[in-house]
């Protein structure tokens, strides 16, 4: 089939900082370098008080939007993009990751095939270190068929290189301070019919983050997230499995 070239979707890229000087600049380059146009660019500062309102001022012709005040942590900040937001789709780009080419948006509208924008575009996210070195591909690679239930395995797509249509976000979950993004995902993927895979790298990835540094409290969360959208059976028969399956990959390393 052939490429369905009049879809010309708007993007809308949200990236929230909070005392992000040191990591930001290369975030804004890699969105405002796009060959691809229809982007609306979003900023939501927590109220910094570093370089990063000065490295935003220095791009504030390229930036449609930005607030810098006190928020109730990431996943507020991020609601108050999701109200901003006026584009077809909404791409969450944290300080420190980048679109992965200055081509990315362009073909990533030239990978649809459907004669309607698809509800989710999704791709694979590569991991890099504080000086944009590629270290390895994400662990967890997206599926073919990506569905609601494709989360069963983990987050098999990045949250970054998860693009959904905006008539379909829904705010993050507040009671939820790791996690939020893994519920969010599902519940759009509830609601979505038509979910496109790219078959590109979309997200260059900073190999540091919240969930990271927080890593067995964001276990505990996606558990209970899990046990909500599954089932609690399922879910913990899931886990037992996955205990299994690593106890016998150290086996044949060892």
């Amino acid at each position: 089939m052939h490429n369905i070239h009049h879809l010309h979707p708007k993007f809308s890229i949200i990236t929230v900082t909070y005392n992000a000087g040191a990591v930001l600049e290369d975030t804004i380059q890699s969105v405002i370098t796009q060959t691809y146009k229809n982007v609306e660019y979003i900023i939501v500062d927590g109220g910094s008080k570093d370089r990063t309102l000065q490295i935003v001022e220095q791009y504030k012709e390229h930036i449609h939007t930005v607030i810098s005040e006190p928020d109730k942590g990431l996943y507020d900040a991020m609601n108050k993009g999701i109200k901003l937001a006026t584009g077809d789709y909404l791409c969450f780009l944290n300080a420190g990751d980048e679109l992965h080419e200055d081509d990315t948006l362009q073909l990533m509208v030239h990978s649809i095939t459907e004669t309607t924008l698809p509800d989710v575009l999704y791709g694979d996210t590569a991991i890099v270190d504080e000086e944009g070195h590629f270290l390895h591909m994400r662990r967890l690679a997206p599926p073919e068929n990506l569905n609601w239930k494709s989360f069963k395995e983990g987050m098999l797509v990045c949250h970054q290189a998860f693009f959904a249509r905006r008539d379909l976000v829904e705010p993050y979950n507040l009671h939820y301070r790791f996690s939020a993004d893994f519920d969010w995902c599902i519940r759009i993927m509830k609601k979505s019919q038509v979910l496109h895979h790219t078959h590109l790298v979309l997200i260059d990835y900073l190999n540091e983050g919240m969930t990271t540094r927080n890593h067995k409290a964001s276990l505990k969360e996606r558990f209970r997230i899990m046990c909500k959208h599954y089932g609690v059976v399922s879910t913990v028969l899931r886990h037992a499995w996955f205990v299994i399956r690593a106890l016998k990959t150290k086996k044949r390393s060892s």
